[in-house]
């Protein structure tokens, strides 16, 4: 394994927590719902924001396109990416999922996320 590939465990230097989202959550795309589940799983890493991951069977993946780009996260594995096509230029590589995520994270795996900058993502407190 290279050096840019290195694999790393979580730990007090690095924590990540991946936890069930008791809320509900909604992705939308210029107002049109693409994803709505109860079953999100939040990710914190770090001092980052949470994340939500979606899983798979709860997005509407139609306007979806798969694109060549991919990335690397020692703490979580190899990325795939998806474009949004209604979005044009701003929905390139919006979303994006972890097929085979490290041990660490394996509640990610058949999951998506959504960069919150590019679409909104709402959570709804559950009823």
């Amino acid at each position: 394994m290279s050096q840019a590939m290195q694999k790393k465990i979580p730990g007090p230097d690095h924590p990540i927590t991946v936890e069930p989202n008791p809320s509900r959550v909604v992705v939308k795309v210029g107002g049109q719902v693409v994803a709505d589940t109860t079953r999100a799983q939040a990710l914190s890493e770090a001092g980052y924001p949470a994340v939500q991951y979606i899983p798979r069977e709860d997005v509407d993946l139609s306007g979806f396109a798969r694109t060549e780009h991919e990335t690397y996260c020692p703490y979580k594995g190899s990325a795939s990416y998806y474009s949004i096509t209604s979005l044009g230029a701003d929905g390139e590589n919006v979303v994006w999922t972890y097929e085979e995520p490290y041990d660490a994270v394996a509640d990610i795996k058949d999951h998506l996320a959504f960069y919150p900058n590019r679409v909104t993502v709402e959570e709804v407190a559950a009823d």
